[in-house]
């Protein structure tokens, strides 16, 4: 996740899905890892928008990341 200080962003579930995903393939995050740990990776200002949208969805922040993941396509196997 890159973002600039100057630019506030609007955290869809959809996005955060996405960013989990991005952290998971490199590598930085495991998908058994609670979802609160995607705080390291949201500047703290921005992570009370990502918890709301999380919990608008049902997700709780001790919920594994696979959970938030849900069905993934693999490239190779």
């Amino acid at each position: 996740m890159v973002r600039t200080a100057s630019i506030s962003v609007q955290y869809t579930i959809d996005l955060i899905q996405e960013d989990a995903r991005n952290l998971v393939k490199q590598g930085r995050l495991d998908r058994q890892q609670p979802i609160y740990t995607l705080c390291q990776y949201i500047p703290p200002r921005e992570w009370s928008w990502v918890e709301n949208e999380l919990e608008r969805h049902g997700y709780l922040l001790r919920d594994h990341l696979i959970d938030l993941l849900g069905s993934e396509t693999w490239d190779e196997d």
